[in-house]
C-alpha cells in the first residue's frame, strides 16, 4: 500500500515538472522567438521580432520590446515572460502591456 502511493506521488511529481505551462504564474507566458527579425511597419519602418506562444502557433511580428532581453541574430529562444498592464494613460502609438524578461529557457543556434 505504501509502495502504491509513493508510486502514484512520484508519477504526479513527474507529470506536473514537465508541463511547464502549469507552473506558470497568472501574468507569465511562454515566448518562442524566431532567429531573424522581418522589416514591418509601426509608427515608422523597423525591425520586428517574430514571435509565437505555442510551438503550434504561426509566428506573428512583435512591435514592442522585452526589458531585460538582447535578441542576437541567428539564435531561435525559448523565454519565460512576465506581462504587466500599462496604467493609464496609454500613448496611442504604444503597448497596453510592457513585456519583462523573467529567464532565457532556451537559445539554439539557427
Amino acid at each position: 500500500m505504501i509502495k502504491l502511493y509513493f508510486g502514484c506521488l512520484i508519477g504526479l511529481l513527474s507529470l506536473n515538472a514537465c508541463n511547464t505551462t502549469q507552473n506558470l504564474g497568472k501574468d507569465e507566458v511562454l515566448m518562442y522567438i524566431a532567429a531573424e527579425q522581418v522589416d514591418c511597419v509601426g509608427v515608422v519602418p523597423m525591425k520586428c521580432l517574430q514571435v509565437k506562444e505555442s510551438k503550434d502557433d504561426n509566428w506573428t511580428y512583435f512591435y514592442s520590446a522585452i526589458d531585460g532581453f538582447s535578441y542576437e541574430s541567428g539564435y531561435e529562444y525559448e523565454l519565460l515572460i512576465k506581462k504587466t498592464k500599462v496604467s493609464d494613460p496609454v500613448p496611442a502609438d504604444a503597448s497596453s502591456i510592457q513585456y519583462h524578461l523573467i529567464k532565457v529557457l532556451k537559445k539554439t543556434k539557427k
